[in-house]
């Protein structure tokens, strides 16, 4: 129940390599890719449930078969800057058997417009 302490210590853990990227500058119209790479640090199986963002313009693609302990994977984030200016900021959110439930990467850097 909710007042009980949880044992964490069977959990997956997801362990991000870069938690957060600057892209530098895209111009207006550029899909900026990044791969964002993961650990499970954890001692079961790590599954991603579903993994969501904060913006229509940005795809994010997981792996959909469970990462051992120990092993890794890659969470694939697309942004599409058509009609974006300026200082862009992407979360990402992975929701997984993991502890935390929920985590986040973050995608940014600036936008210029068309010429």
């Amino acid at each position: 129940t909710a007042g009980e302490n949880m044992d964490t210590t069977q959990l997956a853990r997801i362990t991000y390599e870069e938690p957060s990227f600057d892209f530098g500058e895209a111009t207006e119209g550029d899909v900026v890719v990044h791969h964002f790479k993961f650990t499970n640090t954890g001692k079961v199986p790590l599954t991603i449930l579903k993994a969501r963002s904060s913006c229509g313009c940005t795809i994010p693609e997981y792996p959909e078969e469970p990462v051992p302990p120990g092993g890794s994977g890659e969470i694939t984030a697309k942004f599409n800057t058509d009609g974006k200016h300026d200082l862009q900021k992407k979360l990402i959110y992975i929701t997984a058997n993991t502890y935390p439930g929920e985590t986040s990467v973050l995608l940014k850097g600036m936008v210029k417009a068309k010429e």
